[in-house]
């Protein structure tokens, strides 16, 4: 059987250029080869701009209204064919399918359905002046860049893309080079639902086509989801033009659960916050901030629950921790455990590899916990990526406010305390750009997302997301004359 070949897709249609490399997409829980990747050249660059410049000219003709109407009908193609994309992403990235099917896709849709909603009603304002009136106007940016990342591929297509379309704007999408198949299908869905051809393009490969984009005198702006070394160098190639850019970058967030808490609620919350998606999430709450009087309560119960997940096949319904993206990436993440080890901090769970039936050629690692942690330990510091929580003690407010705002990140914080007045006092002085009050890594698609500091600039989703896809013009409108000293 032969393996099927992933081509870009440019104006409609698949880009097939056999002249192109190619490159092995291997699939996390098995090692094997679901597909050979093409890797856009200079060619296919070119052809991503000027047929994206295109489609824009057709799409930001259009009324929001009908943008609206065909966004609409593609977030109904994403729910229908739910099942059959999370499988994909399933594949493609090692979630579990439990996942997949209920997040990734879904709130993908819910994302293109809530900017569906706000197409038609993009606007501007109207000022009232002596003799004269003054308005604005809410313009599309023209040909914008996304940039995905591997650990939610069609969820962050979907979350830049369904702004920059519901805007007016055309968009070509740099999917990772490791998750490339699930932008495709997005591409082809919007096709299907009516989307002109060049107003959502995927190119394919490495970082070559996307800093040859960034460069792009016909590209507008940037939006990237990526770490923050990433989103830096990109920022620095942006510069050259002026270019605008949002950027989604790393966390190292702190969640901080107080001796009021509901214990077996932030239990919940602290796993959901290190294992979900095998900790591969950026907000994860990976340093989990205790006080002192039920630190070891909570850890009884902690290392209890987290010793019964289910590691295994991603593709089976009761798998709950599926595989890290890649070989080299678990190695990291395995380097990090090693060093915690090292450190000094105690190792309660996890920790290791596992070996799955069925999936001998997987990168699975066991979800992990230390305890014992201080401030100045390089898993406490530097985000891993994986499943591995670092557990540390404080004794009050003040104290531990300090400590959670102690890092160059500013992504996501979370607080566990039944003193309301307490948890609001938190959030106001937490240097985070998304916290939660008991929950933790809810991102619906109504609330901006963005981080502070490092961790990132502009938002996601929300009505906040049309100020970065739109650009203001101001007009004013004279009645009565020009009031000229000159004769």
């Amino acid at each position: 059987m032969n393996t099927p070949i992933l081509c870009s897709y440019i104006g409609g249609r698949s880009i097939d250029n056999p002249a192109l490399p190619l490159v092995d997409n291997l699939e996390p829980a098995t090692g094997k080869v679901l597909c050979r990747v093409q890797q856009a050249g200079d060619a296919e660059v070119a052809l991503a701009v000027e047929t994206a410049q295109q489609g824009f000219a057709i799409w930001s003709a259009m009324s929001g209204a009908e943008r609206g109407r065909i966004l609409h009908r593609a977030a109904q193609l994403l729910r229908e064919r739910n099942r059959q994309l999370a499988e994909l992403e399933v594949r493609d990235n090692g979630k579990p399918i439990q996942e997949a099917e209920v997040v990734d896709v879904l709130s993908g849709a819910d994302c293109v359905e809530y900017f569906g909603g706000l197409a038609a009603s993009i606007h501007g304002q109207q000022f009232a002046l002596k003799g004269a009136f003054a308005y604005t106007r809410r313009e599309p940016l023209g040909v914008c860049l996304g940039i995905g990342a591997w650990n939610y591929p069609i969820q962050i297509a979907c979350w830049k893309s369904a702004p920059a379309l519901a805007c007016g704007n055309a968009m070509i999408y740099k999917p990772a080079s490791l998750t490339p198949m699930s932008a495709i299908e997005l591409a082809k869905i919007y096709t299907e639902a009516g989307v002109p051809d060049g107003v959502f393009n995927v190119i394919l490969g490495s970082s070559a086509p996307a800093r040859q984009l960034i460069a792009h005198p016909g590209v507008a702006k940037v939006s990237v989801t990526g770490s923050v070394e990433t989103g830096k160098a990109i920022m620095a190639d942006a510069a050259k033009t002026l270019k605008r850019v949002t950027m989604e970058l790393g966390g190292k967030s702190p969640l901080i659960i107080f001796d009021d808490a509901d214990l077996d609620q932030a239990v919940s919350a602290a796993m959901l916050a290190n294992f979900y998606t095998q900790g591969e999430i950026c907000t994860n709450g990976t340093r989990v901030f205790v006080h002192e009087s039920i630190h070891d309560a909570f850890l009884e119960k902690l290392v209890s629950r987290t010793r019964k997940l289910k590691i295994g096949d991603p593709m089976l319904p009761d798998t709950q921790v599926g595989a890290q993206i890649s070989g080299d990436h678990a190695a990291n993440v395995l380097r990090y455990i090693e060093l915690g080890v090292a450190e000094g901090a105690s190792l309660l769970a996890g920790g290791q590899r596992v070996e799955v039936p069925g999936c001998e050629g997987g990168h699975f690692i066991a979800p992990t916990i230390f305890a014992g942690c201080h401030d100045d330990m390089t898993i406490v510091r530097e985000e891993i990526f994986g499943p591995v929580m670092s557990v540390l003690k404080f004794k009050d407010e003040a104290e531990v406010l300090a400590r959670a705002n102690n890092t160059r990140l500013g992504l996501a914080a979370g607080v566990f305390t039944r003193d309301l007045a307490r948890g609001h006092r938190m959030v106001d002085k937490l240097q985070a750009g998304v916290c939660w009050i008991n929950n933790y890594n809810i991102t619906p698609i109504e609330m901006p997302f963005g981080g502070l500091k490092e961790s990132g600039i502009g938002h996601e989703n929300s009505l906040a997301t049309l100020d970065y896809y739109t650009q203001l013009k101001s007009v004013y409108v004279e009645l009565s004359g020009v009031a000229c000293p000159y004769e």
